[in-house]
């Protein structure tokens, strides 16, 4: 079997304002249907739905990988008029890494790995 591809289905609470969140984030949205889209940032996707269940969107933990982790701070400490949560920058021994918490309570390990 060659893999070619995985996606992710993440829960929203409000989903417009779950869409509004990934676009301000920096991802493209295409629509699919009224209770579905797709989010693009360059060749990374994923499925956002109109579907919550607390326990599922709670213990939910999605890695995004960038280049630059004080760039994507930047951009995360601009949205503020969404329900969410971050952490500063964090030092680990194998990058460093931002925690955002989405508005479905979904969360992000949002790094940038040791070279």
């Amino acid at each position: 079997m060659k893999v070619i591809d995985l996606r992710t289905f993440i829960p929203s609470k409000d989903y417009e304002q779950s869409k509004s969140f990934y676009q301000a984030l920096g991802f493209s949205m295409s629509y699919v249907s009224e209770d579905l889209s797709i989010f693009q940032n360059g060749p990374c996707t994923f499925f956002l739905q109109r579907y919550y269940q607390e326990a599922f969107a709670q213990n939910l933990m999605l890695q995004m990988i960038v280049a630059d982790i004080e760039e994507a701070y930047a951009v995360i400490a601009t949205l503020q008029n969404f329900d969410i949560r971050f952490q500063p920058i964090k030092q680990e021994h194998w990058g460093k890494v931002v925690y955002l918490w989405g508005p479905a309570g979904e969360l992000w390990h949002v790094t940038q790995l040791n070279q």
